[in-house]
């Protein structure tokens, strides 16, 4: 069945990141919500919708109504998302799916109460070379994980005069607070902090422990420019280790032999390294981080059907351990 949704955000991110990746799948975009009137009618061109408006009750009260995406702030996440719930509809909204962890707790109340899915763009769990990891990790072939070492960066943009961190936490960080578990497992406990050269110049070590028994650090700040790679994950076994770079360049070292000194050597499948590394000229509409395989758990789990897409649940354990993180650094 072709589920029609209605959506609401249509900034840069929602006509040039999710939602090409959303009508991919088997979904009809049936009307559009935004604040701007003139970004409003360039999303209406573009989708080809007509049933426009700047009202987002309006939209949640389209009829014919299957579901509701949205991609907007994290307060507005918060009240629309309840308001949809409280109509009996499934919702997807981008991450953070508010400011607080409050708020994402009363938005998995009102998921519970309406007995109606709530989906987060937690979409790192889906960019192809943590896909790949966490495949190889839950396969059995890897073995226990030992320990997890992270690198996120970005740059951006600064405060004059009243520097304030919390965007770059909630769109930003958020992402490690969810990702480390789904490569790992639980948290319990969570320990962090910071240098900050000058304000808006931020760099944080956050040290986890993880309920498997493995440890792991995950650094993050604004003091690198996006132009240069600015993501790194290893996961560490034994005689084992998974190197993402990026997401889309994959490294996992085995037990190999020393080679040097053997007249016979050669690569065996079963010890030397393997590596991954996509084709960036191939002739095909890819999407390496991940909204294209996000939205193909997310679509389905709308209608009701088992996925393992993200839900709000999800988000409330993120939400909680980034202020964990901020109360310990004092952001």
């Amino acid at each position: 069945m072709t589920l029609k949704i209605g959506w609401i955000g249509c900034g840069i991110h929602a006509t040039q990141m999710l939602l090409p990746q959303l009508l991919r799948h088997d979904v009809q975009l049936v009307a559009l919500c935004d604040i701007d009137g003139e970004r409003l009618a360039h999303a209406g061109r573009q989708f080809g919708v007509t049933a426009l408006t700047t009202d987002a009750a309006e939209l949640i009260a389209t009829k014919g109504l299957d579901a509701v995406g949205m991609a907007v702030g994290p307060d507005q996440h918060l009240a629309f998302g309840k308001a949809a719930l409280a109509r009996g509809l499934p919702v997807f909204m981008e991450k953070p799916p508010s400011g607080t962890a409050e708020g994402a707790r009363e938005l998995a109340a009102a998921s519970d109460r309406a007995g109606k899915p709530l989906l987060v763009g937690f979409m790192k769990r889906y960019s192809v070379g943590n896909k790949i990891a966490h495949n190889i990790v839950k396969s059995g072939r890897f073995g226990d994980v030992l320990g997890l070492t992270g690198y996120y960066m970005t740059a951006p943009g600064y405060f004059v005069g009243n520097v304030d961190y919390t965007g770059f936490l909630l769109h930003h960080c958020v992402h490690y607070m969810d990702l480390v578990s789904h490569l790992v497992s639980p948290v319990v406990k969570l320990s962090a902090r910071k240098v900050e050269k000058t304000p808006g110049r931020i760099l944080f070590h956050v040290a986890f422990d993880f309920e498997c028994g493995a440890i792991g650090t995950v650094v993050m700040g604004t003091v690198q420019s996006r132009g240069t790679p600015v993501e790194r994950i290893e996961l560490m076994g034994d005689h084992q280790r998974i190197e993402v770079e990026d997401v889309v360049e994959v490294r996992w070292h085995r037990n190999p032999p020393f080679k040097v000194a053997d007249p016979e050597a050669t690569l065996l499948d079963a010890e030397d390294t393997l590596t991954w590394k996509p084709n960036f000229t191939a002739a095909a509409n890819e999407d390496y981080k991940g909204y294209h395989a996000l939205l193909a758990d997310v679509v389905p789990a709308l209608q009701g059907e088992a996925t393992a897409a993200p839900t709000i649940h999800d988000g409330v354990v993120a939400m909680q351990r980034l202020e964990d993180m901020r109360h310990q650094l004092g952001i």
